[in-house]
């Protein structure tokens, strides 16, 4: 009874120093997230003017839950589709950023003469951005949708995802004696392998069930039955042998893709931030200002190395991506902290007893100094490219602008790498479920089937166990070998363009079939002690069966297409909603166009003209699109409205047009161009933005031209039509519109919305 009521004491004693702490740092509008940590050093024991949690133990079994709350959450918000629609920025960004932070940071724990295994988890450590800083930052200066934004939120999602791994792999370095590359490439195909098959049996069970239990779900059951779900991962996860951290992400980014993903959010966020709160809280209890004291220059130097050394490679990484030096400063101040990773990977180190003690309060320390410098390095960004632009030499200039437009030219994929890349999903895919299933017959079929008929003749035996075996891997055995319609045209195009890409052809053709047939090959060599190619001829002739079999084609189509429409159920849901499609056509994309804001100075050349007699678009390629005056908000103001001092302007155009335009205005005074922020309530109703839909055959505006689509009435501005694979920008008025164009508007929301 006593020891409860000292775990109720602590719970008291946590909740209301964080509760505190959570006011205070609101007020001072710094992150929550220190906040919690401040609170936490308050209760710790090691500082003695407040009172002290008595059952460490206890709260540290807390914020073990808490992670993993934090995880599923994570997981919730993360997305495999949004992270193959981005592109190859964030993905060079991320391994630019994470390869060599892990190496400097590695190096720097060598010169600090900390342990190999201490290097090694320093650099994880050092890797792993704030995603929950991160957002805050965007939300707080009202940067969301900004390019740089939306590169560092899914260079995040991938940090994510590779902390996952360390958090499988670095257990496995730091106990194994004799630790060999071949475990470390085990260990990922393994994570590969339970990753792949849990999500998609995930994707196949959890949204049909979803569907058909609607009718009974509230926010109660619908809460229990998500956190048992999670939970039942975590103990799944655990018993294959990988971490809870692991397992709760799993469930959480396969129930993030269902159609209840964002209910399911929305009704955890109140218990992830209770859990979520003591995990910070605990990790703030062991902060030791005798360890901070005592370790003041590493602090120092892993803080400026954190934060010049991440903004560094991160801008190097978004520029080998073919972006501009203010994309790429912005990006990297964005990603310049240490995370919340940092502190499980942390905490991870001490359990497996690698680590000495004094690590974690030093990156604890790091983690606040960075945190605190983030918002302030962001606002930083844009003069400071600006001041370095200016210094480059014009050949510098003049060779980065080529690269970048080399490197954002559009490349069709050519017939090949299309045909290689369908084939290499399809045999991982399938590979992964058909070993699934030989394994679970191996180690739980046999056995029971085995021991519950041992009285049975053992051939009789062995045909019953392989017949299970075969039927439910025969759907998939024709998946892997059955050749879709979708992929024809390109094969016997391929076919026909050169005798020399028939041979390939054949050979994909033959390894498909050649992995079906071994997978029979061994089922029947674990139920039968027949001859080798006894055994070879009748895995043969089944795979012949199964390609002839229609009825095995009608259940593999079942199967595939129950699949494909749960995967897909979210984005059918969020498109009814949106009447604005949100899947910018990639070529589009490439032209790197941009809404930039301006404020006119009191002595600028442009002030007192009109837009018509400025020529702007003539001179610079650039249109302005609205206009800020005091509480007046002008959308696609017409060419007849003048420029006064102090005006707040968005133009659109590309970088490369929008550097022009900044160096014409920068030539008469210092301008700024961040717009302030609005306090004006209708403000976000009049706020433009770039918009995108496709025109369907019923749209108002097919057959129609923009000269007379009603557009100008609406106040939008049409900047682009992608027609096929043609990309036209700024558009002749006289062109007509057809079915299936996707069309580029700058407007408010509400008007795009009324034009399509």
């Amino acid at each position: 009874m006593e020891e409860e009521l000292h775990l109720v004491n602590d719970l008291a004693l946590i909740l209301i120093s964080a509760g505190v702490m959570t006011l205070i740092f609101k007020k001072l509008k710094q992150p929550l997230v220190l906040g919690y940590i401040v609170a936490g050093f308050l209760v710790g024991p090691h500082f003695d003017f407040f009172p002290t949690v008595i059952e460490e133990a206890s709260v540290s079994e807390w914020s073990e839950i808490g992670i993993i709350f934090l995880l599923f959450a994570l997981g919730l918000e993360f997305s495999f589709k949004k992270l193959f629609s981005v592109g190859s920025t964030a993905f060079i960004t991320a391994g630019c950023e994470i390869l060599l932070t892990f190496s400097i940071g590695t190096l720097t724990g060598y010169l600090l003469n900390w342990s190999l295994i201490e290097c090694i988890f320093l650099g994880g450590m050092l890797s792993m951005s704030s995603t929950t800083i991160v957002i805050k930052a965007f939300d707080d200066l009202k940067l969301k949708g900004e390019k740089f934004a939306d590169i560092s939120l899914v260079v995040l999602i991938i940090q994510d995802l590779v902390a996952i791994l360390m958090l499988v792999l670095l257990p496995t370095i730091a106990t194994g004696k004799n630790f060999e590359g071949t475990e470390m490439i085990f260990s990922i195909l393994k994570m590969v392998f339970f990753l792949v098959l849990w999500f998609l049996i995930g994707i196949y069970v959890f949204p049909t069930f979803f569907k058909r239990s609607k009718k009974l779900m509230n926010d109660e059951t619908l809460l229990i039955i998500s956190v048992g779900l999670c939970f039942g991962m975590v103990t799944l996860a655990v018993f294959t042998g990988f971490s809870s951290a692991f397992g709760a992400f799993i469930m959480g980014s396969i129930l993030g893709e269902t159609v209840e993903g964002e209910h399911i959010e929305h009704n955890l966020k109140s218990i992830k931030d209770l859990f979520g709160a003591i995990f910070f809280v605990s990790v703030g209890m062991m902060v030791d200002p005798k360890i901070l004291a005592e370790y003041w220059l590493p602090i120092l130097i892993l803080s400026l190395i954190t934060i010049f050394g991440k903004t560094i490679v991160s801008a190097f990484g978004v520029m080998i991506a073919g972006k501009n030096l203010k994309t790429a400063l912005q990006t990297g101040f964005s990603l310049a902290q240490v995370g919340e990773f940092a502190f499980i990977i942390a905490g991870l180190g001490n359990s497996l007893g690698v680590m000495d003690a004094h690590i974690y309060p030093i990156i604890v320390a790091v983690s606040v100094i960075t945190t605190f410098t983030t918002p302030y390095g962001i606002r930083l960004a844009s003069p400071l490219a600006d001041a370095i632009d200016k210094r480059l030499p014009q050949k510098l200039k003049d060779k980065l602008d080529n690269y970048a437009q080399r490197q954002n030219s559009v490349n069709l994929e050519s017939d090949w790498k299309k045909l290689i890349k369908y084939y290499s999903v399809r045999i991982i895919i399938y590979g992964i479920i058909l070993t699934a299933i030989w394994l679970a017959a191996v180690k739980w079929l046999y056995p029971f089937m085995n021991d519950k008929l041992s009285e049975w003749n053992h051939i009789v035996v062995g045909i019953i166990n392989f017949l299970i075996t075969a039927l439910a891997m025969a759907p998939f055995l024709r998946g892997l070998m059955v050749q879709k319609k979708d992929i024809r045209p390109t094969v016997l195009k391929l076919w026909n363009d050169s005798r020399f890409n028939r041979g390939g052809i054949v050979a994909f053709t033959l390894l498909r079939y050649f992995i079906a047939t071994t997978f029979l090959t061994l089922t029947l060599f674990k139920t039968f002690d027949w001859n080798a190619w006894v055994v070879i001829l009748i895995a043969i002739g089944l795979v012949i069966i199964l390609v002839l079999s229609s009825r095995t084609l009608k259940r593999f189509s079942r199967i595939e297409q129950q699949f494909i429409s749960n995967l897909n159920s979210k984005d059918a849901i969020d498109e009814d909603r949106k009447p604005i499609r949100k899947g910018f056509n990639e070529n589009f994309k490439e032209h790197d166009i941009d809404l930039t804001p301006y404020i006119v100075p009191v002595a600028s050349e442009i002030v007192g003209y009109t837009i018509k007699e400025l020529n702007l678009r003539q001179r610079f390629g650039i249109n302005i699109v609205k206009i800020d005056r005091g509480k007046k908000h002008i959308n696609l103001p017409s060419g007849d409205e003048r420029i006064f001092p102090g005006d707040r302007i968005l133009t659109i155009g590309t970088d490369k047009q929008n550097k022009a335009f900044a160096e014409f205005m920068r030539q008469q005074e210092n301008l700024e161009t961040e717009l302030e922020s609005h306090e004006d309530e209708d403000y976000e109703n009049t706020k433009v933005a770039l918009e995108s839909f496709v025109v369907e055959a019923n749209s108002p505006i097919n057959g129609k031209s923009l000269r007379d689509c009603g557009a100008r009435d609406l106040g939008c501005m049409i900047v682009g039509i992608d027609r096929g694979m043609d990309s036209i920008m700024n558009p002749d008025p006289s062109l007509v519109f057809e079915t299936d164009d996707v069309v580029w508007v700058v407007g408010s929301k509400a008007n795009v919305q009324k034009l399509c």
